[in-house]
């Protein structure tokens, strides 16, 4: 049966989509299944999963590790266990927690610039960041100014943090992470 994967889904090493289950004969009372997959758009589904056949899962929704999907899940939740059960739905943080969060990333990427040797001038007010002659806004994910390494390598740290920002320009990060 088909399988169907929306947009900017992640699936993880060895995550199972099984359509199909039988294998003795039906005519004895034996069972079979076949039924299609659904994953919506923005799905990630955590190293090791198997999702079973006939199931949806909605739009962002997160499957934790190791788990078994055995019936559809709604979207913007995480879910994780044998059979998968939601754990929280996902919430957009407040004006405080992404500041914090902002704040967060760029102590962390000033850290390993320095732990490489490099300083490049960075600035930042929620939610607009500015590094060197660069400048986006990671909330509309609009970019204006000169990129070189430095904001290669800062797109590049925003992106182990869902944050993408893509540009014209490839990658050229001097940084090895």
């Amino acid at each position: 049966m088909p399988i169907t994967l929306g947009n900017d889904v992640g699936l993880s090493p060895d995550v199972v989509c099984l359509t199909h289950g039988f294998w003795l004969n039906v005519l004895h009372g034996f069972p079979a299944s076949f039924a299609p997959i659904v994953v919506e758009d923005g799905v990630i589904v955590g190293y090791r999963s198997l999702i079973m056949m006939g199931v949806t899962i909605g739009k962002n929704a997160v499957v934790g590790a190791q788990s078994v999907v055995t019936k559809d899940l709604e979207g913007n939740a995480i879910y994780a266990g044998v059979p998968a059960k939601k754990i929280r739905d996902i919430e957009e943080p407040g004006i405080l927690e992404k500041r914090g969060l902002l704040d967060h990333i760029l102590r962390e990427y000033r850290e390993i610039a320095a732990y490489h040797g490099i300083s490049p001038e960075i600035w930042a007010r929620y939610p607009i960041v500015t590094v060197n002659n660069w400048t986006c806004d990671v909330e509309t994910l609009e970019m204006s100014g000169t990129e070189d390494e430095h904001t290669d390598s800062f797109r590049d740290h925003a992106r182990r943090y869902g944050i993408r920002l893509y540009t014209q320009r490839p990658f050229r990060s001097t940084l090895k992470w």
